[in-house]
């Protein structure tokens, strides 16, 4: 699947957006039609600037998101280069990951005050 995304990258250049939303499956999409651009909507349909939306992924299909968004948080889960690319990496999908990440990074409660 990273061959094809390289593949389409290259064949396709800026014309279409091609990401793995999972590890067998490759999005190709308008270059405008991706989790980023959906960050931006949000912001401006809501009225929050984009550095104060906070992001939760796992996968690829996310990074757009991560690099639109003020804080982004990646699962432990995800694959290094998807970590690499967030502010912040939490606990795994099956860890309760994303709950730790709401209460450590959105809602700023200390360590350990979780149930």
């Amino acid at each position: 699947m990273t061959r094809c995304v390289g593949q389409m990258r290259r064949t396709f250049g800026q014309q279409v957006s091609a990401v793995m939303s999972q590890p067998y499956y490759l999005d190709v999409t308008h270059p405008n039609a991706n989790k980023g651009e959906a960050i931006g909507v949000v912001s401006e349909l809501l009225g929050i600037p984009t550095p104060q939306i906070a992001t939760v992924g796992d996968m690829p299909s996310d990074v757009p998101m991560f690099k639109r968004s003020g804080t982004s948080i990646a699962m432990a889960n995800a694959s290094a280069d998807v970590q690499r690319a967030a502010t912040f990496v939490t606990s795994s999908n099956t860890e309760e990951g994303f709950a730790l990440a709401i209460e450590r990074f959105v809602l700023r409660a200390p360590a350990g005050n979780h149930k």
